[in-house]
């Protein structure tokens, strides 16, 4: 009779333990979750290209750096406007990543390599001028 009431005793106490682990497991991962903030930002700078095709590779360019969560470029003012997590990437990041697509930006000239690349209607004049404001003067 003793064993069968220690042999109780060691299973509710196995048991008191397991379910009290458990609840301490769910509440830190409440608090991780909660404590994540994001830094995003916004820029806006002007890109060089003419059409379509040029449209979704810059923005593609742009989008496939870590942290970048949108870039949409305007064909008709040459601008991209991009949102991204500060702490992830910045400026530059996202400048180099769409000059490395062949596309000069108001800091990086585009990669000649990549430039030769592109389809035809692509192929923007690389003397087109930026004004002050990021816009492109024919």
């Amino acid at each position: 009779m003793k064993k069968v009431i220690l042999s109780a005793a060691v299973i509710a106490a196995m048991c008191l333990t397991s379910c009290k682990n458990e609840t301490k497991q769910e509440t830190e991962t409440i608090t991780t979750e909660v404590s994540k903030e994001i830094a995003m930002a916004d820029i806006t700078f002007g890109v060089r290209g003419n059409c379509g095709m040029c449209k979704n590779t810059i923005e593609k360019a742009a989008n496939a750096v870590e942290g970048v969560e949108n870039a949409t470029w305007d064909v008709e003012k040459k601008k991209i406007d991009v949102s991204f997590d500060d702490t992830k990437t910045d400026a530059m990041a996202i400048h180099n990543a769409i000059a490395a697509s062949g596309y000069d930006t108001e800091e990086v000239a585009g990669s000649e390599e990549a430039y030769e690349g592109l389809p035809g209607c692509c192929k923007y004049e690389h003397d087109m001028e930026m004004n002050q404001s990021g816009e492109i003067k024919e």
